[in-house]
């Protein structure tokens, strides 16, 4: 059983970085080529406002942020 759990979080794991690199890719070609690239959509504006969001939130954004920091940085 603990095999299982141990491939899906693998899997899991895998599919994180491959996320997070087509979102650094999409900002790369939305710098280029600007809003209009396909199949990206405005990747830059949705993380603009979710900076904001968090911004606007004061200690509760700071909070987010370091729990979404700590998501991805432990492994």
């Amino acid at each position: 059983m603990m095999e299982v759990l141990d491939k899906a979080k693998a899997w899991i794991v895998r599919i994180t970085e491959l996320g997070l690199l087509i979102v650094a890719l999409s900002i790369v070609l939305q710098m280029l080529f600007g809003t209009n690239v396909a199949f990206f959509g405005d990747v830059v504006g949705n993380l603009i406002k979710l900076i904001t969001a968090l911004g606007n939130n004061g200690v509760v954004g700071l909070v987010a942020i370091a729990i979404i920091l700590y998501l991805f940085s432990r492994k």
